[in-house]
């Protein structure tokens, strides 16, 4: 029996990196709205009570990226300049240019808007087909988020982070060894109530019960104070959690980011056209996980390469699988913007707990195969 310990995290929408991300997203949905053909390609970084808004945007429509900007902030929660940022005296600048012509030259004719690598993976280890520890540090956050906006507990405020790890035998689930949660708060709120409140409100509603036991290791706020957060406690900057958007470490990553480009940008669109495909061949009982590569040239149409790989787990070989791959799916980038109907306002969605493993998302979609 092999047993090993993997270990994911997941952050709230208050983290800084994340509200640069969920920026980003408004913008690119904010001109789709528009024009569904708009080249979107947006930059947010935050810093103390300062927003930066950079990048190159192609569309027909006007968006009023301030007005958007602060409403997103205040959307989040963040109005204290003294402990995070406040939407209504923060500084932003704007910084937009127009989509290279060059880059232009090849997404124009459907090629790609550039070279690069794309994985996508899935899981029967869950109902969602995604690893067990992102799927739980995902619910974790999205509940800490959840606790904070419905008032439960009350004093907390928008940043924070998760952590699981998850024990496996023979590549099962078994139990959970850890848990982490780092929750900012309001000043005065002593450390014994947060752990105990976190406890009660948190963790024990998202994790079955049967996943923890008396050896289970649960650390809320380990530093003891947690009241200086948002860009004023670091930094952020959009496309800096990339693990946490996708598969919490498990699979591996091509490294470009999602958030704040549009479906011509093949970074996201291959990615999100990967998970839908591994996810597929794994609900389709062709393998119990999944991992796919494809890769793409600048201007080019079609894949340089495909690539599958099941980890001993496939009813067919993976030549098989590749062949069926590509007989059933078009992965030319026009192709996959049809496919999925990318060309939409939908992106904001995304931003927040992971961009898969969501029902309501197109690439999620279970298909007969």
């Amino acid at each position: 029996m092999e047993k090993y310990y993997f270990t994911s995290e997941s952050v709230t929408e208050g983290h800084p990196d994340k509200l640069c991300d969920y920026i980003s997203d408004s913008i690119l949905d904010a001109y789709l709205e528009q024009d569904k053909n708009a080249r979107v390609a947006v930059e947010t970084f935050a810093s103390g009570n300062k927003i930066t808004i950079a990048g190159q945007v192609t569309a027909n429509g006007q968006v009023d990226i301030e007005e958007l900007v602060r409403s997103k902030i205040k959307e989040i929660g963040f109005d204290n300049a003294k402990t995070d940022i406040d939407y209504r005296t923060c500084k932003i600048d704007v910084d937009i240019t127009k989509q290279s012509p060059d880059i232009a030259l090849g997404v124009d004719i459907g090629g790609a808007g550039d070279q690069g690598i794309m994985f996508g993976y899935a899981s029967s280890e869950t109902e969602e087909y995604m690893p067990y520890a992102i799927s739980m540090a995902h619910k974790l956050a999205k509940r800490l988020t959840d606790v904070r906006k419905e008032g439960i507990l009350d004093y907390l405020r928008p940043d924070g982070k998760t952590q699981v790890t998850v024990e496996y035998e023979d590549d099962i689930p078994k139990r959970i060894e850890t848990i982490l949660i780092s929750t900012q708060h309001l000043d005065g709120i002593v450390q014994e109530k947060i752990r105990e409140d976190i406890i009660r409100e948190v963790i024990n509603f998202v994790i079955p019960k049967n996943m923890i036991d008396e050896n289970t290791k649960i650390y809320v706020n380990p530093t003891g104070r947690f009241v200086i957060g948002g860009p004023l406690g670091d930094t952020g900057l959009t496309g800096r959690k990339i693990i946490v958007d996708t598969y919490g470490g498990y699979s591996r990553h091509g490294g470009g980011c999602f958030s704040g480009k549009d479906p011509s940008k093949v970074d996201r669109s291959g990615a999100y056209m990967l998970r839908h495909i591994a996810k597929n061949l794994v609900a389709n009982n062709y393998c119990k996980k999944c991992e796919i590569q494809i890769a793409y040239a600048i201007g080019m149409k079609e894949p340089l390469s495909v690539y599958v790989n099941t980890f001993g787990t496939g009813t067919k070989t993976e030549e098989e699988l590749v062949n069926i791959v590509k007989e059933k799916f078009d992965l030319t980038p026009a192709g996959i913007i049809k496919y999925l109907d990318l060309k939409r306002p939908i992106y904001e969605k995304t931003t927040n707990y992971g961009h898969f493993g969501k029902k309501d998302l197109p690439w999620e979609k279970i298909i007969e195969m």
